[in-house]
Formats: structure tokens, sequence, C-alpha cells
């Protein structure tokens, strides 16, 4: 590694599809450790496969990133002294530090198709499958003249090293790959085409990138990588060998990778639930990681502070969504009250329940009713249903199917007839009278139990089996309103 003491770590994804939570856990341990060490963090875009990559993939992850807070020293938007920052402007810089390369005798040209290697295998009693065998290693002037008069063109090898390359993993301790077991890879394709296994390393270089934090998918390539490394230095192109941690894979139901087309793997849908920052990054963060033995729910803040990649374990971590929940819920309890509103305003939007503009009287309603939700959801899209009661039309209100048919049939008769005469009666419309009359009436008067007394009365006022505090919502719903739906609750 560098001598230099600043870290400067990286994220490199692909513009392919939308951001999956992954890649986003890989970020947000990149930015953690950057943060952490008052480092720096590079953002950077692989984006050389024009075939899978897009505008709009590239967009989502920077509004993914923007949403959770992932901000980023230099990269696309942000500017920086080592740019471009997309790897699709940066061709003239791989060509010219390949020809580095070529002419220093790092790399070479072959000419070999997968035909005659497998042939050669066979001929030799070794398995076809073993991969390229080094042939072109030493081809003379006079071969290659004869391969190009025949009309091939050359992919560019690099030339592997007969020693052992080993290096301590952050993540994994001491790793080693033995001589002569990484056949010479290509780096540049025959037409001319950077690879993955040259831009990756030579972005890293020029940028001084020190940690390379990334999946475990990756960790086969990284014996080719520090065998280039030391052929860029030779060159002058690198100054230094990055350190590596290969984090774990995250695991799906079944113990399966997480696939990008398992929806659960989709970072918007969390946002399009009602996840907030700081309960998303929290779960993502246990992905591999831990605060402590005995603690789950930490800040962002917390996270950055105590975050020491060396801790993060080498085992596959699984995304248990409903452990992700219950996490968010923590959270989402612990905003302020104003905050929560705030936020959870959007969803009641989208969801019809208050206006665009929501007026002065709707919004200062939904702050009264906000602490007695904030107490219930786990997700920010659980409140619209729980509040929907205090905000409809009269009109149009009416309870859900399911509910009113458990609920507000015959048997439920005499327990709203009987509370409609409780509430009618009462001087003053407040939460605590509500409760007694409705306890005289319905426990005391015919002998219910609570769950039987006050489930008809919750269903009619509210339309659900699940809402805020009863009593609290029948003082902020009105007298006129809540014997209202009482009254129109009445079979007959």
């Amino acid at each position: 590694m560098s001598e230099t003491s600043v870290v400067r770590a990286r994220f490199c994804p692909s513009p392919t599809g939308t951001p999956h939570v992954g890649l986003i856990r890989t970020a947000l341990f990149n930015w953690a450790f950057a943060r952490h060490n008052q480092g720096q963090l590079v953002f950077r875009i692989e984006d050389t496969d024009a075939a899978r990559d897009s505008q709009e993939s590239y967009e989502q992850l920077l509004d993914g990133l923007r949403w959770l807070g992932i901000d980023w020293d230099e990269g696309p938007e942000a500017g920086g002294e080592y740019g471009p920052y997309r790897q699709s402007e940066r061709r003239a810089i791989y060509a010219d530090v390949a020809a580095k390369l070529l002419e220093a005798g790092e790399l070479y040209e072959a000419f070999s198709t997968n035909e005659e290697v497998e042939a050669r295998r066979k001929a030799a009693g070794l398995d076809p499958k073993l991969g390229y065998d080094n042939f072109d290693r030493d081809l003379t002037d006079e071969q290659r003249a004869a391969y190009r008069a025949e009309g091939r063109a050359p992919v560019l090898r690099l030339r592997m090293p007969d020693i052992d390359l080993a290096w301590t993993d952050l993540v994994r301790g001491d790793i080693s790959f033995p001589a002569g077991t990484i056949p010479d890879p290509v780096l540049v394709r025959a037409n001319g085409e950077p690879l993955y296994t040259l831009t990756n390393p030579v972005d890293d270089a020029l940028m001084k990138i020190t940690h390379v934090l990334r999946g475990e998918d990756l960790l086969p390539s990284t014996p080719r990588q520090i065998a280039l490394y030391a052929a860029l230095e030779r060159v002058g192109v690198a100054e230094f060998t990055p350190q590596f941690g290969h984090l774990p894979y995250v695991m799906g139901e079944g113990n399966k990778k997480l696939s990008k087309r398992d929806p659960s793997s989709n970072l918007f849908n969390y946002r399009d639930r009602g996840f907030i920052r700081e309960g998303l990054l929290n779960y993502l963060a246990l992905l591999g990681w831990s605060i402590a033995d005995d603690r789950d729910v930490f800040s962002v803040e917390e996270l950055v502070e105590a975050f020491d990649v060396t801790k993060v374990s080498a085992n596959p971590a699984r995304f248990d969504v409903k452990k992700a929940e219950a996490i968010n819920g923590q959270h989402v309890r612990a905003l302020p009250a104003a905050e929560f509103v705030s936020r959870v305003t959007p969803y009641l939007v989208t969801a019809g329940v208050l206006p665009d503009s929501p007026s002065d009287e709707q919004l200062a309603r939904l702050s009264a009713i906000a602490p007695l939700v904030q107490e219930r959801v786990t997700v920010l899209s659980d409140a619209p249903p729980m509040v929907r009661f205090l905000f409809a039309d009269e009109e149009t209100f009416a309870p859900e199917e399911d509910a009113a048919a458990k609920n507000l049939g015959e048997p439920a008769q005499p327990v709203i007839t009987a509370a409609l005469s409780a509430l009618e009666a009462l001087p003053s419309w407040e939460t605590a009278a509500i409760e007694q009359a409705l306890k005289d009436a319905l426990v005391d008067g015919l002998g219910l139990k609570p769950r039987k007394a006050f489930a008809p009365v919750r269903v009619a006022i509210t339309g659900r089996t699940v809402s805020p505090p009863l009593y609290e919502s029948m003082e902020l719903l009105g007298r006129d309103v809540s014997l209202g739906r009482l009254r129109r609750a009445v079979v007959g």
C-alpha cells in the first residue's frame, strides 16, 4: 500500500438494471470505511458494456445513493482531479497504458483460438477445460507475422509471474494462489476493446485507490490484478498495490445468492414501501458486520464511528425482510414527531388519503394523530390505511368489507346501540370521557370483555380492525362525525 496516510476507497458499479441491495451494501461499507478513516470515497461508473449499460440505470444509481445519503468526494457531479469518472470516457487512457505494457513486455500478443487451446490440452492428455496454456508467450516475429497473414488479430494477454500470488485479505486473512495455477489473462480483445481485467486496476492505480472492498465473487480475479499492479508499477503507472477486502455474499430465501431478478433485491421496492434511510442503512450494515454482539439498532453516525472492515464476517449474510422491517420500525419510532409527519405525508398523498396540497386543518389533524400512528407502523406505507378514516369524505366513507362482515352484523347491534346512547349523552367530547362512557356502557353495562366490546365500535368509526387508539381517534374525528358513523352502523 501507499505511504500516504489518506484512505481512498471506491465504489464502481456497472449501470445495469435497478440498484441491488447487495450492491448498495458494498457502497455502504466503502462509504463507512472512508468516513471512519477521514478518507475519501471515489464513485466511478464502469460503463464499457454498451449492450447492458443504460443511462436510466445510471440515473437510478445516483437517485438511490442520494436517497440513502451515501455521498462521494470524487465522481459524477462531484468532479475531481482523476476524472473522467465514467469508463466509457477513458478509452484513450486504457489504450495508452496497454501500449506501455506491451512495449515493456508485460503484455504479449496471443493468436491462439479456443479450439486450438483445447486441442493442445487434449494432445497433452490434460483436461481441455483447464483454460489457456500460455502457448503464445514466446512467439517469434516470424510466427506473429504468419498469423497476421492468415487474417488473425491478436488479443493482448498479461504475462503472469511464476511465483505464488498472495495477499492478506482485510476480511478473509491470508490467501494464496500457487504459481502456475492462473493462466495468462486477456486484457484487451482482438478488436482493441479493453476488458475489466485491465480497466478496473488501471483506474484504481491512476486514482490512487488505497483499499478495494468488493464482493467475494470477484476474489478469483484478485491474483491477476495483483500481478497487473506489479506490472503497472514497473512501467510507472501505479505507485502501489491497494489492500483488498472481499465482502460476503448477500443471500436470499433458501440460502441462494440474492439475484437481480428477486423483487427483494430491488432497492426502490424498500423506498416505495416506506423504509426510511436510517432503518435500511442500519439493516444493510448488519449484512456481514455488527456494532456489538448484543445490539442490532444503531444510527448512521454510530455506524461510521464504529466501522471496522476487519470485523466484517467472511460468511454469507442472509437478507431477512422481517428483520429489516423490525429494525426500520424502531428507527421510525425514534423520529421526532414533526419529522415523522414530514416523511409520511408523501405516502398519504400517493395513497389518495391527502390531496397534493393538504390544508392547514388536514395537517393539524395529521400532526395530532401522528404520534399514535408512529408507534404502530414498521414502514411508512402502513400509515395510509391506518389514518384514512380521519380524512375520509363522510358521503363515501365505508368500513372495509371483511371487517364489517365480522364486526357489524346482527350480533353487534346491541353493542353499537349501547355505545351510541352512552356517547350521545356525553357533555364534553374528550378522550377520557369517551373512554369512560364506553367502558361503563359496554364492559360494565353489557358484561362484555374489552375485545368483544370495542371491536364493533372501532370498525364503525375507523373502518378497520387495526387502527390508532380508539378514544383518541374519536376525539380527533369529532362528536358529529363519530356519532354519525355509529348511527350508520345500526342495522334496520
